[in-house]
């Protein structure tokens, strides 16, 4: 077992390459430095010089998280909401962030999501795999009057 103890001083050093290799909020920030068995007083003097020092950006980390979950995981904006708030990030930043995914970009995701998932849905009632398309959508957090808006285009 490691009983090694970590100083302040080199808690900083690795926290900033922790927080330069990728995008951090300031609650996987604390897990981190807690997993290192450093004292509550300690934790927040290294928060507050990772954000003095611009390591740590709440706003920042909140439009990389949201851009990367809509481009790559294809998540909707309500999904990308509460993944945020799980992470404790502040309204302030979940809304600056969602408000950068520009609505053209929802619907084309959206239309692409059908055109792929359709054909993968065994069922012969035209309504049900209408429901059942459209359920998807709204799971994957997009937005159930936006869904069927475009449901109704197809």
């Amino acid at each position: 077992m490691n009983t090694t103890i970590i100083t302040p001083l080199k808690a900083l050093e690795k926290a900033r390459a922790y927080c330069a290799f990728q995008e951090r909020c300031h609650s996987e920030m604390k897990t981190k430095l807690y997993s290192w068995k450093l004292h509550k007083k300690e934790v927040e003097e290294i928060i507050a010089q990772l954000i003095t020092e611009g390591f740590l950006n709440e706003e920042r980390f909140a439009i990389a998280f949201a851009g990367g979950k809509f481009r790559i995981k294809k998540w909707g904006k309500e999904k990308i909401r509460q993944a945020l708030k799980a992470k404790s990030v502040s309204d302030y930043s979940i809304n600056k962030a969602l408000s950068l995914i520009e609505q053209k970009d929802i619907k084309k995701t959206i239309q692409d999501i059908i055109a792929k998932k359709a054909p993968t849905i065994k069922e012969s009632n035209p309504l049900k795999k209408r429901y059942k398309i459209a359920q998807y959508l709204m799971s994957r957090g997009f937005d159930k009057d936006l869904v069927w808006d475009i449901m109704g285009e197809e």
